[in-house]
């Protein structure tokens, strides 16, 4: 009876462990089938990424150091745009790097410091002016924030010219005083400027801030009803700004009650010529307008300084713009938007509702356009709501119409044309930073946010 009771109970335990095992089992085939799954759908997503010409990043983007990931998938969640990041072989990579735009959450939302934010690629350069971890660039007392540095992100850019004129600060309390009409300049009324401002004033110091059009910089120029916030940003003296899918009127509604609160009033219109280093201090001259001193100068302008023109004959007409500020006051035109970047085709599906509108773009394909703007503009050329004239460049804007070629040595034709946009991007002001001193680096695949370990070693470095 004894044997046989412990045979029982030796069967029985074999039983349990043998279904302990084929279960644990079966959840380590159901995880590597599902991990294989996973593996094809985001390769299948880079494969696509590629032909796409998005999988190569224009700018900044995510760099992952697979030694330190460990799946938490906490980038992926914290990324407001659609796959810029996927999980294969149980690491985050990248697969529409392209379209990231350096907001930098996913860098934030990493618990293990596996993510890099990195600028250009080891094929593609990216020009920024050199700036120190402190936001000075390589001249003494001049900072750079914002856009100009490869921050493009309203909320990033709000944080590096609060950060910067925190630095700037806590310099000119170190620093021997010298006499100037102003502590410090801002140039620049976006958001990098703007949020400058307000610590400015937070601060304490005497300041100025300049722009060469009006309040919001290149926020400015973007359609009324362009959404152009995804996330809450923290502004100095006013506050957390809560709104979520905030749109440009807004964003210029907040930072105007957020000066006007403050007694900030911004000096619109003012273009900056020549900034000059002068026995400690910097003479600024202003387009039309007397000369000023400072103490430190704060850039804090976008990166297309100019417009970048087709130079082409009949470009000087009236008719020509560069920006869209009002399209739901323009109706019934023949209007001809000019480039295939998210700017042209935002502008091209606000003016086709209506107007008769014409997209001439130099490729045959869209490419590092949002997710959202290559299903919206699909659908309004398959509605016939835009048309699109793919490989085709302008030759000649007349009064009337607008000369088109196919390719580059294909046949003319002319379109009637009441309107022209044109949007191809801007150039870099170098010639005006490199006369202020200022040097441009271009970055290929530089870290410009690493994880806390790189900061310090180096921050021992210097």
């Amino acid at each position: 009876m004894i044997g046989f009771f412990d045979m029982s109970l030796l069967t029985e335990e074999i039983v349990i462990y043998g279904v302990v095992i084929l279960f644990s089992l079966a959840i380590v085939l159901i995880y590597i089938l599902k991990q294989r799954r996973q593996n094809k759908i985001v390769e299948r997503k880079i494969q696509k990424a590629k032909e796409a010409g998005l999988y190569e990043p224009a700018s900044l983007h995510p760099e992952v150091n697979p030694n330190n990931c460990i799946k938490t998938e906490a980038c992926i969640a914290a990324c407001p745009e659609k796959d810029i990041l996927g999980i294969r072989n149980g690491k985050a990579t990248t697969i529409n790097a392209s379209r990231c735009v350096g907001h930098g959450a996913c860098f934030h939302a990493c618990p293990t410091d596996a993510i890099t934010l990195v600028i250009g690629t080891e094929k593609r350069g990216v020009d920024i002016p050199h700036i120190k971890p402190n936001f000075e660039s390589n001249v003494q007392g001049i900072f750079i924030a914002g856009e100009l540095g490869g921050m493009g992100l309203i909320k990033n850019a709000v944080e590096q010219g609060r950060q910067a004129v925190e630095n700037i600060a806590e310099k000119l309390r170190e620093e021997q005083h010298y006499e100037a009409d102003y502590d410090l300049v801002i140039v620049g009324a976006g958001p990098a400027g703007i949020a400058g401002a307000l610590n400015a004033k937070k601060n304490g110091l005497n300041f100025l801030v300049l722009d060469q059009e009006t309040l919001g910089g290149t926020v400015y120029t973007f359609p009324r009803s362009k959404i152009v916030m995804t996330a809450p940003m923290e502004l100095p003296l006013y506050g957390k700004v809560k709104l979520n899918e905030t749109k440009k009127s807004e964003l210029l509604n907040i930072w105007n009650d957020a000066l006007n609160k403050n007694n900030i009033s911004i000096k619109e219109n003012s273009q900056v010529e020549a900034i000059n280093s002068v026995n400690g201090h910097f003479n600024i001259e202003i387009k039309d307008s007397e000369r000023i001193t400072s103490r430190k100068v704060l850039i804090a302008i976008g990166r297309r300084g100019t417009p970048r023109k087709l130079n082409v004959p009949g470009e000087s007409k009236e008719k020509v713009s560069y920006r869209l500020l009002e399209p739901e006051d323009i109706h019934g035109k023949e209007i001809l938007v000019v480039g295939g970047g998210d700017s042209a085709i935002e502008s091209a599906l606000m003016l086709s509702g209506q107007n008769n509108v014409t997209l001439s773009y130099r490729k045959d394909a869209f490419s590092r356009i949002k997710p959202k703007n290559d299903e919206k503009i699909k659908q309004a050329i398959e509605e016939e709501k835009i048309k699109v004239l793919f490989s085709t460049n302008v030759v000649s804007i007349e009064d009337d119409t607008v000369t088109i070629r196919e390719g580059t040595e294909g046949e003319t034709f002319r379109i009637k044309n009441d309107q022209v946009y044109i949007f191809i991007g801007g150039e870099l002001p170098t010639q005006f930073l490199q006369k202020a001193g200022l040097e441009i680096d271009r970055k290929f695949g530089e870290a410009i946010l690493s994880n806390s370990k790189d900061k310090d070693k180096e921050k021992r470095k210097k």
